[in-house]
């Protein structure tokens, strides 16, 4: 995959203002679906399947911690479009 369609891809996933949202808030700390969704305020339904389509587009993964599942961000480009949209 060339440097353009894998941040093509990136910017797909992203395209979402709830996406947004959860990767801003994971790019200062990880967390898990019941922590995103006091912060958002959205049903756990509606974060749990954004939170897949994150998953499966390579900008985040999670990590078994007990019952629960952290999320954090794994694609650089994901961050640096993060950084660039908070200035």
């Amino acid at each position: 995959m060339s440097r353009f369609e894998e941040m093509s891809e990136v910017l797909k996933v992203l395209a979402h203002p709830t996406r947004l949202e959860i990767v801003s808030g994971l790019a200062e700390n990880e967390c898990n679906v019941t922590q995103i969704q006091k912060k958002l305020g959205l049903p756990q339904s509606t974060i749990s399947q954004h939170l897949r389509i994150l998953r499966s587009g390579g900008v985040i993964k999670g990590r078994r911690e007990g019952t629960k599942i952290c999320y954090t961000i794994i694609s650089d480009w994901a961050k640096q479009i993060i950084v660039m949209l908070k200035d």
